[in-house]
C-alpha cells in the first residue's frame, strides 16, 4: 500500500446509507479511497462489517482530528469503530521456546520489508534461539517460564513490556498463557497451531494425526483466548499426506504450513485487516 495511508474498521446493525455516508464523508475531507471492503451477517437484522483504506487530506493524518470529524456519523449509525495511521509502525514482540522455523520466517519476511512492523525484542523460555535473534540485530530477552512460576514469571514480562508492545506472536511458544496475561492483549495474541483445529488440538498433533491415520495435516493460525486452542481462527491451510509419512516426515511438512500461515495471519493483523466477531473473525483479503 501507499506511504501515509488510513485505516478504518467498521462494525454496526446493518441498515441503508452507511456506505455512502462514510464514502461522502471522506470524499468532502479531500480523502481519496484506495481499497474498500464490505460483508454483513444478514441484509435483515445483521451485522455490518466495512474496511476502508484510504489516502487522506494532510489534517486526518491526525488521529485527534479525524476522531473529532467522524464521530457524528458514528453516533448516527451506532459504529463500533477503529482507525490506524499505516506511518505508525505497530510493534510486534515475538514469543518463542526451541523451534525456529516460524520465527526465522518472520524475521527474514520482516527484514526483506514484508512486515512493516517495528520488533522491540524477542521473547524466550530457552536460551536456545538466541544466536538467531541477534543476528538480526534484535534484542532477546529471557524469561524462565515453568507450570510452578507460571503468574510470576507472567508479571514480570508484563511489567517487562508495558508501553513497549501492541501486539504479541507465538512462534511456537510451547507454554500456556494465563488468563491475567491473554486479558491485557486480549485480540492481540496470535498463535500457530501445528494442526488444522479443531482437529488435534492440545499436545503433539503431529503424533495424533498420525495414528489416526489422516489423509490431510494442516496448520492454524488464531487469536489466543484462554481456553487452549479455542481462539478466533485467522488463516489455516492444509497438505496431503499419505500411509509413507510417519510423525517425523509429518512435522517436515507441516512446518512449511505452519511458515506461512502464520506469516498471513501476521500481515493481516499488522494491515487492520481483521475484526473478531464473535468465535469467528471477518478477514478483509
Amino acid at each position: 500500500m501507499e506511504a501515509n495511508t488510513v485505516r478504518l474498521l467498521i462494525s454496526c446493525p446493518d441498515k441503508k446509507g452507511i456506505v455512502a455516508a462514510v464514502a461522502s464523508f471522506l470524499y468532502e475531507n479531500g480523502a481519496n479511497i484506495i481499497e474498500s471492503g464490505q460483508y454483513t451477517t444478514s441484509h435483515k437484522g445483521g451485522i455490518f462489517f466495512m474496511r476502508i483504506e484510504f489516502e487522506p487530506a494532510g489534517f486526518l493524518l491526525d488521529g485527534k482530528d479525524f476522531y473529532q470529524r467522524f464521530l457524528p456519523i458514528a453516533e448516527k449509525f451506532s459504529f463500533t469503530w477503529r482507525v490506524s495511521f499505516s506511518h505508525k509502525k505497530k510493534r510486534m514482540a515475538v514469543f518463542v521456546t526451541k523451534e525456529e522455523h516460524c520465527l526465522q520466517e518472520l524475521l527474514w519476511r520482516w527484514k526483506n520489508g514484508e512486515l512493516s512492523v517495528d520488533i522491540p525484542f524477542v521473547i524466550s523460555n530457552h536460551d536456545v534461539l538466541r544466536n538467531v535473534v541477534e543476528q538480526f540485530n534484535l534484542e532477546f530477552r529471557k524469561f524462565e517460564v515453568k507450570k510452578d512460576n507460571r503468574e510470576k514469571a507472567e508479571r514480570e514480562l508484563l511489567s517487562f513490556m508495558e508501553g513497549k508492545v501492541d501486539f504479541i506472536v507465538l512462534a511456537r511458544y510451547m507454554q500456556i498463557l494465563t488468563k491475567g496475561f491473554v486479558d491485557k492483549y486480549r485480540n492481540n495474541i496470535i498463535n500457530i497451531h501445528h494442526s488444522f483445529l479443531p482437529a488435534f488440538a492440545g499436545a503433539k498433533p503431529y503424533k495424533q494425526a498420525y495414528e489416526r491415520g489422516v489423509k490431510i495435516i494442516g496448520a492454524t493460525a488464531h487469536y489466543v483466548t484462554e481456553e487452549l486452542d479455542k481462539g478466533s481462527i485467522i488463516e489455516q491451510d492444509v497438505a496431503r499426506v499419505s500411509h509413507r509419512d510417519d510423525v517425523k516426515k509429518l512435522k517436515i511438512k507441516g512446518k512449511d504450513i505452519e511458515r506461512t500461515v502464520l506469516f498471513k495471519a501476521v500481515k493481516w493483523h499488522m494491515e487492520d485487516r481483521i475484526v473478531v466477531y464473535k468465535n469467528r473473525t471477518i478477514v478483509f483479503v
